[in-house]
């Protein structure tokens, strides 16, 4: 097996798992094996280490333990929180990722737009509210880091009585997420975007809503979601949850200086498109669009050179259309087709992104056809 490429700024598809987080899970692994809805020791014992993790979850979340479910990761929340209450209709964005997208079909959808800059028309939600049954909108989106008001946005919905969903898998571990004094409903969120293991997640659930279990089968957590529970998972959700709330007053300002070192760069070449550049944005994000090129071209050449990024979301990776979060912020379909997302992590370093920044001219130029001299 090849190894990791040298620099890895592909964050927002995934994360490494942190050495801490790995200890924590290895006790679910190694011993603790049982079932944890058995009532005999071995059984509590395992039942334990999830308690543990919700409390841990919980904690770093500043929410009501009790109203956590655990899921198998981002996707399911989202499908857990969008089809769980039985929609009539939903209001959602045109920017949303995939799992929130696709769990809309069959339901009557409006899809709110957004600006140029990735900002949501907020007079076409209130419009589109009427009606709804529940409306869901990411806090931290995936391919641009642009930020939306949540608190602003769940003001609103309440003011109609429609209760918000919040997708913020891209926004746990990069700023503070204080869920009790948010005005939202739901929130999903996955272990692995922050350095935790991959098929573990949750969703938060205000005790008021009643939800129907979209995977039957089982009793656990609470009747909301059958199966039996993915101790190890859980116990490396809890870590990653304390890890990340407990490294953010540090990682949050640093991952910002080196992504704002490289826009400068990347603004620097000749026909280069910063999303959302005018937007709030999470602090380890950069997508920029470069005329005349190809975004999987440029993928390609930053891949040969040791730099591992994406071109959009992993989720929709193999696709060669554009990005349709692009396309939804006007771009045109030959631009949005140049696109690549630099997303960084707590592991990179300054010399890294300087050798991004002395590479990132020359791939351009060769992607264009041309040579920098």
């Amino acid at each position: 097996m090849n190894p990791q490429p040298a620099i890895y700024l592909n964050a927002n598809a995934t994360t490494p798992l942190h050495r801490e987080v790995m200890a924590a899970m290895m006790p679910a692994l190694a011993d603790f094996f049982a079932n944890p809805s058995s009532v005999h020791k071995p059984g509590q014992d395992a039942r334990a280490l999830v308690d543990s993790a919700r409390e841990q979850c919980a904690t770093a979340l500043d929410c009501d333990p009790r109203e956590l479910i655990f899921t198998s990761g981002g996707t399911e929340a989202d499908g857990l929180a969008l089809r769980g209450l039985a929609p009539r209709k939903i209001v959602t964005t045109a920017v949303e990722h995939p799992a929130v997208l696709d769990a809309c079909r069959g339901v009557e959808t409006v899809l709110v737009p957004v600006s140029r800059d990735g900002a949501l028309d907020l007079d076409a939600l209130r419009a589109a509210l009427p009606g709804a049954s529940i409306c869901s909108v990411m806090m931290a989106n995936n391919e641009t880091g642009v930020l939306f008001p949540i608190g602003e946005i769940g003001e609103i919905c309440r003011s109609f009585g429609v209760p918000l969903h919040v997708d913020a898998v891209q926004a746990v571990g990069k700023l503070p997420l204080l869920i009790a004094r948010l005005p939202i409903d739901l929130l999903s969120c996955s272990a692995h975007k922050i350095q935790g293991p991959k098929g573990a997640g949750l969703l938060w659930a205000r005790r008021s809503l009643r939800l129907s279990p979209v995977l039957a089968g089982g009793r656990q957590e609470k009747g909301r979601r059958g199966g039996t529970e993915n101790v190890a998972g859980i116990a490396g959700l809890g870590a990653a949850l304390e890890l990340a709330a407990r490294s953010l007053p540090e990682s949050g300002p640093r991952l910002r200086a080196l992504r704002d070192r490289l826009q400068v760069t990347a603004q620097a070449i000749p026909g280069a498109h910063v999303a959302g550049v005018r937007a709030e944005r999470v602090c380890n994000t950069l997508n920029v669009a470069f005329e005349g090129c190809d975004g999987e071209t440029l993928l390609a050449g930053l891949d040969l050179a040791g730099i591992a990024v994406s071109t959009g979301s992993a989720c929709s990776s193999g696709s060669l259309e554009p990005s349709p979060v692009l396309l939804a912020m006007g771009y045109p379909e030959a631009l949005a087709r140049g696109a690549v997302r630099f997303s960084l992590w707590s592991g990179n370093t300054e010399a890294q992104i300087d050798r991004v920044c002395a590479v990132l001219p020359e791939v351009v130029a060769r992607a264009r056809g041309t040579r920098t001299t």
